[in-house]
């Protein structure tokens, strides 16, 4: 059986996969993509897990290693919301999301000695009309930090109002999407 490595400090990202029954170890990397602006935001979700899932794959040795990378970006009117800087620009983003739809998009590569797989997961979502309350609330709680779209849909507040598509894949691992093929890789 190979050794599989998930290329990702995220605590939802391993979550999901031990969840997931798997066994795994984690290796980050810091090859954290640069959006360019012109990049269609699909591709540069997968260019970011391709970046990571090869950087990390570059540090192993022996054939009996699986890398997997991913990258989950937010995307609303076509604009890339990345990671807030602080809490006001959480506060902006949350502000633009209220009452409108948006894409959460991740991004996946697989990688083993000999083969290799990438691809993409979108869900739509769709957020309540925000009063401020719940947006300071949700503030306060500091759960925004760390997170694309400053928000996690786990965490237990009133933010959103409908999904459609892998709830798992807003949390940041499409696991059913990718479970047969990260099974295939291990054999």
């Amino acid at each position: 059986m190979k050794k599989l490595i998930l290329a990702s400090a995220s605590p939802r990202r391993k979550q999901l996969l031990f969840d997931a029954g798997y066994d795994f170890t984690i290796e980050t990397s810091d090859k954290e993509g640069v959006f360019d602006g012109i990049t269609p935001p699909e591709k540069f979700a997968v260019r970011c897990a391709i970046n990571k899932a090869e950087d990390v794959f570059s540090r192993q040795s022996g054939d009996d290693v699986v890398v997997l990378g991913a990258d989950t970006i937010v995307c609303l009117d076509g604009k890339i919301l990345e990671k807030p800087t602080d809490e006001k620009h959480a506060k902006k983003m949350l502000e633009s999301l209220s009452g409108k739809t948006h894409q959460v998009i991740t991004g996946y590569a697989i990688i083993s000695s000999n083969m290799r797989e990438t691809g993409k997961v979108v869900t739509k979502v769709t957020f309540n009309d925000l009063p401020k309350s719940i947006i300071n609330d949700y503030l306060k709680s500091g759960l925004w930090q760390g997170k694309a779209g400053a928000y996690g849909i786990q965490d237990g507040y009133d933010l959103v109002k409908e999904f459609d598509g892998d709830y798992d894949n807003v949390v940041g691992l499409p696991v059913k999407a990718i479970d047969d093929t990260i099974k295939e890789f291990l054999k």
